[in-house]
């Protein structure tokens, strides 16, 4: 009988594990044919649901190459628009979501306007309080790559090719971003807060021991 080492340093039978294995994939069939379509539907969408999210799970620490795939898909849909000449529509829609996505990546969780209590830190005898955001960094990037692998699928369908005068559509967007970047750094200013965090700040041993100096009474 041929064994065969497992994790945490056990060793199974060869004929164990096939049989086993057998058996479960024995029963797999007859489990589906026990379920009705609707469960065997459900089923598989769990499945695919867990199995994308275990992948999502897996990208989180990897920031650079996140976005650098972001980038790329970005300019696959950029270069599809070019050359079909067309669904200025559906830019359009993205760039409104995406100009969403954005006020949402700047603007902190708790909107002070609504708070009495401070946020952040604005003095550097506070304690440190990292800005936490609306929206994360991860879900900006999610939905940002998403919406634009939606609409470089919309582009293959000629119901969303809209004919439409482009540069008004351009100039209109920018007006709009102007003004809502406008409004939301009036309100980086009036309640002085900075959409990011450069870390805790801390002092060398000179300058602590100067300030101690300086604190002494002098005779």
């Amino acid at each position: 009988m041929e064994a065969v080492p497992v994790a945490g340093g056990g060793v199974v039978a060869a004929e164990t594990l096939s049989s086993s294995s057998y058996s479960a994939s024995a029963a797999s069939p007859e489990t589906l044919s026990s379920s009705s379509p609707a469960e065997i539907a459900d089923q598989w969408k769990f499945n695919l649901s867990r199995r994308f999210q275990h992948l999502l799970d897996k990208l989180v620490p990897h920031i650079l190459y996140r976005w650098l795939g972001c980038l790329g898909v970005m300019l696959i849909y950029a270069l599809r628009v070019y050359f079909v000449e067309g669904f200025y529509i559906v830019t359009y829609g993205l760039g409104i979501y995406l100009l969403n996505l954005l006020i949402g990546f700047l603007s902190p969780q708790i909107d002070p306007e609504y708070t009495d209590a401070p946020l952040l830190p604005t003095h550097g005898s506070d304690e440190f309080r990292p800005f936490v955001r609306r929206l994360p960094e991860f879900k900006f990037w999610y939905c940002i790559t998403k919406a634009f692998c939606i609409a470089f699928v919309l582009t293959f369908f000629h119901a969303f090719d809209v004919p439409v005068f482009w540069p008004i559509l351009l100039f209109y967007w920018l007006m709009l971003f102007i003004m809502t970047m406008r409004k939301q750094i009036m309100h980086m200013v009036k309640y002085r807060y900075v959409p990011f965090s450069f870390g805790k700040q801390r002092y060398d041993g000179k300058r602590s021991s100067s300030t101690e100096d300086a604190s002494l009474p002098k005779d």
